[in-house]
């Protein structure tokens, strides 16, 4: 009778294992395997690629009409925007305006913490950005609009900023490739992130949990999609929603054109494709435009020469052609 009762709890004890592994997996693994969930790793931005006055640099390059060559402004962006900022600088500035701390760009550095304190072209990225323009170290700054805490910074430290619109931009939604939804309404987003729509057949897709994915408090998109969320306020995100297949959002161009992740696609918006023409005949609903921003007490005379530069035909090509949306001849 004992060697029974023994072998009844080593049974037991197996099958307890056994329950949870189970369990386990039926909860996490297999549902993992099989839930369109690799949406949310965006990755960053390789600013290599995209350095002025390189050879094998994948920047637009046009020959410029305006060259400055003293009192030269430093520029800084978010990261969607480096190829525009840093093709302004590669047709305007002169060879030498770009420097590098040790005196070459390193090649882990993805926050540009290696460009000099003398640099010209400078990436703090949106979040260390905008305290950068407002404490004077940089002169013009190429963002989306800022967020809340970005314009009371600069209020609370009695700077007044003036926001220069320079091209158009999509804010978009993606989901993993084979999440079976290619379209959703602008209604539907937010009832998603609002807590309202928790899976996805209930919103035309399969049955899965949503994980509804958002980022950096600062970051130029998220600034942008609590623009978007108006007064539906964010739901606290179940703690089972990592099991589910996610939502993502960012600006068309970073999604399509920077980071390039073919796992991805981006969603239609009431019905509208975020694409190009959509973005300049106004048809697709959340149009962003991305702005030049500089301090108003700014006495650089090249900032003024530089932004109308940028808005004339010759620059807004570069934008065009860098994939993004020209502003010019839209703002009449």
């Amino acid at each position: 009778m004992k060697f029974i009762k023994q072998l009844s709890i080593i049974l037991a004890v197996i099958m307890t294992f056994a329950l949870f592994n189970g369990s386990i997996y039926m909860l996490l693994t297999r549902r993992l395997g099989n839930n369109f969930s690799d949406t949310s790793q965006i990755k960053m931005i390789d600013v290599k690629n995209f350095l002025p006055h390189e050879e094998n640099s994948e920047l637009i390059r046009i020959e410029s009409s305006l060259k400055i060559t003293e009192n030269l402004p430093v520029l800084d962006g978010a990261a969607a925007l480096v190829p525009v900022y840093a093709a302004f600088i590669d047709a305007v500035y002169p060879e030498g305006s770009v420097t590098y701390e040790g005196g070459s760009f390193s090649d882990d550095n993805y926050y540009g913490e290696n460009f000099a304190p003398d640099s010209k072209m400078q990436y703090k990225n949106t979040v260390r950005g905008y305290e950068a323009l407002v404490d004077g170290t940089t002169d013009i700054f190429f963002s989306a609009a800022p967020s809340e805490e970005q314009k009371l910074y600069a209020e609370e430290k009695g700077v007044e900023l003036v926001y220069i619109p320079i091209g158009l931009e999509a804010f978009v939604f993606f989901v993993n490739k084979n999440n079976p939804v290619d379209s959703l309404t602008a209604e539907q987003i937010r009832g998603i992130y609002g807590g309202k729509y928790k899976n996805w057949k209930e919103v035309g897709g399969a049955d899965r949990i949503i994980n509804p994915v958002t980022r950096i408090e600062g970051s130029g998109s998220q600034s942008a999609m609590n623009s978007f969320m108006g007064e539906t306020e964010f739901a606290l995100k179940s703690p089972f929603a990592i099991a589910g297949a996610s939502i993502g959002f960012s600006f068309r161009y970073y999604m399509d054109g920077i980071v390039g992740n073919e796992d991805v696609k981006m969603l239609s918006v009431n019905g509208i494709y975020p694409d190009s023409e959509n973005i300049q005949n106004g048809s697709y609903p959340i149009i962003a435009k991305f702005y030049a921003v500089y301090r108003k007490d700014n006495t650089n005379e090249n900032i003024p020469i530089l932004i109308d530069w940028i808005l004339s035909d010759e620059e807004q090509t570069i934008i065009e052609e860098s994939g993004y949306v020209r502003i010019q001849n839209t703002e009449k």
